[in-house]
């Protein structure tokens, strides 16, 4: 197997320059590069093919089934939007720790 892929978390930065809303529009604009078009989600084949646009064409296989199983949480083989942008969020721990403490600041003015 090849070397680990180190993943160096860009994402906060992006939010600060981009805002929110601007930082998930990214996101979704990332998905629609990277899916099939015909099956309106990202594949086995479709990430393979775009490997070399993210730095990962050294990926094999077995790596890029195991990323496709991480975010596939309907089972389908591949990834829709929403499951794309929360496996974006997972490898982002700076952006999980914040989005805690926004819910948590949400529910304590709630109260």
């Amino acid at each position: 197997m090849a070397d680990a892929i180190v993943f160096e978390d860009f994402f906060p930065a992006m939010v600060d320059k981009l805002g929110a809303e601007g930082f998930m529009k990214e996101l979704c604009n990332g998905f629609r590069l990277l899916m099939d078009g015909e099956k309106g989600m990202i594949t086995f084949e479709s990430l393979k093919r775009n490997l070399a646009l993210l730095g990962l064409q050294d990926m094999d296989d077995d790596e890029v089934v195991c990323m496709l199983r991480e975010g596939d949480l309907n089972g389908d083989g591949g990834l829709d939007e929403m499951e794309f942008c929360t496996l974006m969020f997972r490898l982002s721990p700076a952006l999980m720790k914040s989005s805690k403490n926004l819910l948590e600041e949400a529910l304590v003015t709630q109260m």
